[in-house]
């Protein structure tokens, strides 16, 4: 299990240009990425159970509190990746399990007749983590989440990521498939969803690294003042649909400002 500090921030869509040539020094682009900046498009499939328990532990900020996803990328031949996301604190553990796509169903999860060979160990017991959470709470899908990620990595560290998320959408799940329907996917990059405290928002920049994080990334939060925001994407998008559906109970705060 990958353990490592993680922190996230919503920032302006101007400051993006800036921080990314503050990183130039320090950083390479994610290989993964096209396009000028490079990027690449994540889906995820989030499960939860009923009631929600997984949501409600990150309103709450649980400890030991963990969130179920079915990630895939926008290419065509991209496999699935069953991820186990726990949080403690400030560090973050994720253990994962990789599988073609063409093997992921509700029956990879509920079913005892299913078996399925893995090339990795640690695959292997991704997936049986990820299995074993998923029947514990009874779980099934809640949302799909859709977004744009520019990634770089550190140049001379074991673990350093800087990323900027944006375009970020979800839509209902009603059912197992991870990269959705191509009915309407509902827009997350307004204040409202993302942060309801500033007149702006649009782009989510995360900083990951191993135990004490490389003198550069100390320097740009300070840089750019940057304060950190207790950002979740899933838990949003539910949030946002509550409006919607009223289902689970809309915060306060979002009622007021549905007003404006």
């Amino acid at each position: 299990m990958l353990e490592r500090h993680e922190a996230k921030y919503v920032i302006p869509p101007e400051m993006v240009g800036p921080i990314r040539d503050y990183l130039r020094p320090f950083c390479s682009p994610d290989p993964h990425g096209q396009g000028d900046p490079p990027h690449y498009t994540v889906i995820t499939l989030q499960l939860d159970g009923p009631g929600l328990p997984l949501h409600y532990a990150t309103q709450n900020q649980m400890d030991n509190r963990f969130k179920l996803r079915v990630r895939t990328y926008a290419q065509p031949d991209s496999p699935i990746f069953l991820e186990v996301k726990r949080k403690h604190g400030l560090i973050v553990a994720k253990s994962r399990a990789v599988i073609p796509a063409a093997a992921w169903s509700r029956d990879l999860v509920y079913s005892t007749h299913v078996s399925l060979p893995f090339a990795k160990a640690k695959d292997y017991e991704g997936f049986l983590t990820f299995v074993r959470l998923a029947r514990e709470l009874q779980a099934e899908p809640v949302v799909r989440i859709r977004y744009e990620r520019e990634s770089y990595f550190g140049n001379n560290e074991p673990y350093a990521r800087v990323s900027f998320d944006r375009r970020l959408e979800y839509q209902p799940a009603a059912d197992w498939d991870v990269r959705g329907t191509d009915g309407r996917w509902i827009p997350m990059d307004t204040g409202l969803v993302q942060n309801k405290l500033y007149p702006w928002s649009g782009v989510v920049l995360e900083l990951k690294t191993f135990n004490d994080a490389p003198r550069w990334m100390v320097d740009l939060t300070q840089e750019f003042d940057l304060v950190r925001d207790g950002h979740c994407k899933y838990s949003n998008a539910v949030l946002n649909e509550a409006i919607f559906r009223g289902s689970p109970q809309t915060p306060p705060y979002e009622t007021v400002l549905q007003d404006y």
